[in-house]
């Protein structure tokens, strides 16, 4: 774990040489867990965008802002900044009630790029996406087990905010277009470390699978507490928020027949990835954490917000949202364009083999629902 300076504008100011983007990520927490590949993987990528010439002749620099605080008090801290000018964007991976307290604040004033996974829905003005939704991710994920596994009989495990909840309605009529249904469903509290009750109705509903929705370090517990209860010997589990840094801190006795689906895996052995882990294994060190989907969603966003700059050959929002259909830029999910405001990507599906992740497949999205 690490920290981060609570009161950022005591020791950065106001500097009109450069760009100045709020990278939110989360230092504490159930979050935390992936925190600092979060801050590694989008320090990556702006050292990427400063050596080729930085952002509209400037360097481009990153003020970390803690995302694992309230959300109340994040917003307060970034709305902070981007009144006294200290910064001119705001990107980073932060849960959606963070999200949902932030852009109404900012996003109509700065270009805010959105790295997390999510609900799907977002259209505030001057927000820019680039992780996976439910339509594109879990939809083709749950036809795909309901045919290869007869997987029908699903149960929702997830933290009690917007994202489960929300995810947690569209995977009932995917799975109900797959032929099955929810059997039963418990959302809790974040920082949650007692799942006996919740074990109890998994077994006693005689569940198939268990769709998890729960973030960071609670995944990780309900997974070790999953397999000691030998659940994960009659029932398989479904994640859309798992990466490497989770699998290993839930050691390999407690991942079998863990699933999860995701645009980028450290195991994709694509030309794309492969280039993206020699730059970030030369940058940190063979030691420093593994930059799953989560950490690496990162990179992404301050490539996308420097290219959306870029392309409107200007900081503000109405004009970046003009020319926002013609960005394109390309990373370690190889080249990629926003529609509506949304990153499209290819998705994987991948299943645990201990510590790692093996990538199984590319999903296809369903042509009815596009």
């Amino acid at each position: 774990m690490f920290e981060l300076d609570p009161h950022p504008l005591d020791w950065f100011t106001v500097d009109d040489s450069a760009i100045s983007v709020a990278l939110v990520f989360p230092a504490q927490g159930a979050a935390g867990i992936f925190g600092p590949t979060c801050e590694l993987c989008a320090r990556l990528a702006a050292e990427e965008v400063n050596h080729a010439g930085g952002v509209l002749g400037k360097e481009l620099r990153l003020l970390p802002v803690d995302g694992g605080a309230e959300p109340g008090e994040i917003a307060d801290r970034v709305e902070t900044l981007v009144d006294l000018g200290v910064v001119q964007g705001v990107t980073g991976w932060h849960i959606s009630s963070v999200r949902q307290a932030l852009a109404p604040r900012i996003a109509h004033r700065v270009p805010y790029v959105y790295t997390a996974l999510y609900e799907g829905g977002e259209h505030t003005t001057g927000v820019f996406l680039t992780s996976e939704t439910p339509d594109d991710q879990l939809r083709p994920a749950i036809r795909l087990l309901a045919r290869e596994h007869r997987v029908r009989r699903w149960f929702v495990v997830g933290n009690d905010y917007v994202w489960p909840r929300r995810t947690a309605q569209a995977a009932r009529a995917y799975a109900r277009e797959s032929g099955g249904g929810i059997c039963g469903q418990a959302y809790l509290p974040l920082g949650t470390h007692e799942f006996d009750g919740v074990l109890r109705r998994i077994e006693q509903t005689e569940a198939d699978a268990v769709l998890m929705l729960l973030v960071g370090s609670d995944a990780v517990r309900f997974n070790r507490a999953f397999a000691a209860a030998g659940l994960d010997q009659r029932c398989l589990r479904l994640s859309t928020l798992m990466d490497e840094n989770m699998l290993m801190a839930s050691g390999p006795t407690a991942t079998v027949d863990l699933y999860s689906t995701a645009g980028f895996f450290t195991s994709l052995a694509n030309q794309d990835t492969l280039d993206f882990h020699g730059q970030y294994a030369g940058r940190y060190g063979i030691e420093a954490p593994a930059p799953g989907s989560l950490g690496e969603s990162c990179y992404e966003g301050v490539l996308l917000l420097a290219a959306l700059i870029a392309r409107a050959r200007t900081l503000d929002v109405t004009a970046i949202g003009a020319t926002a259909e013609s960005v394109s830029y390309e990373g370690p999910r190889g080249l990629l364009r926003l529609r509506d405001g949304h990153v499209k990507q290819r998705i994987y599906l991948a299943q645990a083999d201990g510590v790692d992740f093996d990538v199984l497949t590319q999903l296809d999205l369903d042509p009815a629902h596009p």
